[in-house]
């Protein structure tokens, strides 16, 4: 007797997942004319704050603030991620700003080349370059965008992701909620400070009711996006399951195709697969080699 397979689950929640940041990141560009985006993140952080404390909380897990150390680095990073993101989806199309924010793993490639064989460095720097070729080409229809710092923050937001990784990677020790409510928490007093200063004050308090639904929204894709993103790396090969949350790009194509009419040219279609082409790869290869150093039986 045979014992069939179960269903791809870890698969099938990352693509959940993917949709729903492809989701909130639609719904981040299309509020971005009626309200500041400042506002737009913090009600995105706060469903998250909520969302994971409430879940360590009712699991039996402690929170936790002064340590580790590497706590802080990491919510730091996201928090400064957080921001870059928000803003950089408030003026560039949703599936520009998610492609740039995902080339993250050739950043973590560039921070963890010491003591790596000369025959990968040459291979990953390859990666990189392409990946910066990529950025050149999806930049050249948002020149307007770029001198706004679009484009150049959104590629702080992946260097910043890219530390926050590095970080997640030494708190395997502590619960993942917990991890999630620290940093959503950091970056909810940080945007709660900058609010009285951001000079646009009377913009985050005064929303019409279609305004404070797309907020909503934003809040509730996002906070959906994260339960799936935890349960499809609880389930699954870490590797396999990386290289799905790319197809949030394609989602975010789809965003801007169906609600914003907009024609993909064949120079920002070449950025794209410059751009995710060799992040997948990167993603799938350093995951197979951990996992190799990983097993008892190798």
């Amino acid at each position: 007797m045979t014992v069939e397979p179960g269903p791809p689950r870890p698969a099938v929640w990352m693509i959940a997942a993917a949709f729903c940041f492809a989701t909130m990141g639609a719904l981040t560009h299309g509020v971005a004319p009626r309200c500041d985006w400042l506002l737009v993140a913090l009600v995105r952080i706060i469903c998250s704050f909520t969302m994971s404390a409430s879940m360590a909380i009712l699991a039996g897990q402690r929170l936790v603030f002064l340590k580790p150390r590497t706590l802080w680095l990491r919510s730091t990073a996201g928090t400064v991620s957080l921001i870059c993101t928000f803003y950089a989806l408030s003026r560039l199309p949703v599936a520009d700003v998610l492609t740039l924010t995902n080339m993250y793993p050739l950043w973590i490639v560039l921070m963890s080349m010491a003591g790596t064989p000369r025959r990968e460095i040459l291979l990953d720097l390859a990666c990189v370059v392409s990946g910066i070729a990529g950025v050149a080409l999806i930049q050249q229809p948002h020149v307007s965008a770029a001198a706004n710092g679009a484009v150049p923050v959104a590629l702080v937001a992946s260097v910043t992701t890219a530390i926050a990784m590095m970080g997640l990677h030494r708190l395997r020790q502590v619960d993942p909620r917990a991890v999630v409510a620290h940093f959503s928490g950091l970056a909810s007093l940080v945007l709660l400070a900058w609010a009285p200063f951001h000079g646009k004050l009377s913009g985050l308090l005064d929303v019409d009711p279609l305004t404070a639904l797309m907020l909503l929204g934003v809040g509730v894709s996002g906070t959906v996006g994260q339960i799936f993103l935890t349960m499809a790396y609880a389930a699954g090969v870490p590797s396999r399951v990386a290289v799905l949350s790319l197809t949030q790009v394609v989602f975010g194509m789809m965003f801007d195709i169906v609600i914003d009419g907009r024609v993909l040219g064949p120079v920002t279609l070449a950025g794209f697969f410059l751009v995710l082409g060799p992040t997948a790869w990167i993603t799938v290869r350093r995951g197979r080699i951990r996992e190799e150093r990983t097993d008892p039986t190798g």
